[in-house]
């Protein structure tokens, strides 16, 4: 340190630096004792920081009596602070651990997008603990003016599920309410008549998107989900053993499911592209993104409803012909349709009972035709 000027002000001098364009300029300083400690450091430069002797001495008062920190107590702060941050768990934070961590069923990229599009923006650096119901709420009523109540659902629940994530690690506190979630009615079932169906299958010959084509009819025949058929590899298909095993499925666990006689055709008169792995790839043999607009196109020429799914519709189709037949449990259709649980299977369960049911009448049929003689019906009431 330099030369020590003092000045007219109790504890308040400056040294002079090292010249800048041939001119120095006052650094001042303070000294001061707090808690019996002698501290002495720098408050700033004249010019550069505007300080003069009086501005450093009321400076140095505060100090004194502890409106304001020394600098090693600003520093020991900062640094408290800094590591206080490092080791919060906000929302990006408990995502990271979540993603990470988690069993991925559903694609985690579907997941990812929704946070970084919807929740990263809002929640991203708070505490759960810091959420407020108004502030979901607030963000609940405005996802729902311009996404489907289903989506708007899938936001809140993947928050939730971070949240809980972190709560269940003992990473941090949970919120103090419960995260609203809209209402949705997911209990559509699709379902063909005959007309319908024979005017599907003729649009799906016709139609020059053969793969989109094979892809509905593979729907069709064995239920599978659209995304299941997009990441569907050939070496996953075992027509010799007749099964399809199935990754990363929706329900969060491996499967696999039987190859019946139509899929196994429809399977064994593809073209395999021996530059893809993928059964139904898309662009340049990469796993496919979407079926453009041929699906809606087939569906669109077949005349069936505008509400008609393509793929997933005849997901449903598929089910409900098997439970319609009678001849298929619903514990059977829960494990075909690699649900979770067999409350999914049981929006299916009134079509078997329709079948079990015109099963049942056919006695009544019978003994019409019959018409079983008077004489030999037993009396229970002669002695």
């Amino acid at each position: 340190m330099g030369k020590r000027f003092k000045t007219k002000y109790p504890g308040v001098y400056y040294i002079l630096s090292s010249p800048i364009n041939g001119k120095k300029e006052r650094i001042y300083y303070i000294r001061y004792r707090k808690n019996g400690k002698l501290i002495e450091e720098k408050v700033g430069k004249h010019y550069q920081d505007n300080i003069t002797p009086a501005k450093a001495s009321g400076i140095r008062a505060q100090k004194i009596v502890g409106k304001k920190l020394s600098n090693s107590e600003r520093r020991k702060k900062a640094l408290e602070q800094e590591k206080k941050e490092k080791d919060k768990y906000t929302i990006n934070k408990l995502w990271i651990e979540y993603s990470m961590n988690r069993a991925h069923g559903k694609s985690l990229n579907t997941d990812k997008g929704r946070y970084e599009k919807y929740i990263k923006p809002v929640f991203g650096r708070k505490e759960p603990q810091e959420l407020i119901k108004l502030d979901v709420d607030r963000v609940r009523i405005k996802l729902s003016k311009k996404l489907a109540p289903q989506t708007v659902k899938h936001v809140l629940n993947l928050l939730t599920w971070i949240i809980n994530y972190g709560v269940k690690n003992n990473l941090c506190p949970g919120v103090s309410f419960r995260i609203q979630k809209p209402s949705v009615n997911n209990e559509k079932t699709e379902d063909l008549n005959p007309e319908q169906l024979e005017r599907l299958l003729q649009s799906i010959k016709t139609d020059p998107n053969k793969e989109v084509g094979n892809m509905m009819l593979m729907a069709l025949y064995t239920g599978l989900r659209r995304g299941e058929m997009f990441k569907l590899k050939w070496k996953d298909v075992n027509l010799e053993r007749r099964f399809i095993f199935l990754r990363d499925t929706k329900s969060g666990q491996d499967q696999k499911i039987p190859i019946n006689d139509m899929a196994a055709g429809l399977l064994k008169s593809f073209t395999r592209r021996k530059k893809s792995p993928y059964v139904f790839p898309g662009k340049n043999g990469d796993i496919r993104k979407s079926t453009g607009m041929a699906a809606k196109r087939i569906r669109d020429n077949a005349e069936l409803p505008k509400d008609f799914r393509p793929l997933h519709g005849l997901r449903h189709v598929y089910a409900s012909m098997l439970a319609s037949s009678g001849k298929v449990d619903m514990y059977v259709l829960q494990k075909l349709m690699t649900h979770k649980s067999p409350k999914m299977t049981q929006r299916y369960a009134h079509l078997r009972d329709d079948a079990l049911k015109s099963g049942a009448s056919q006695i009544d049929e019978i003994f019409k035709q019959k018409e079983v003689p008077k004489d030999n019906v037993v009396n229970l009431n002669r002695g």
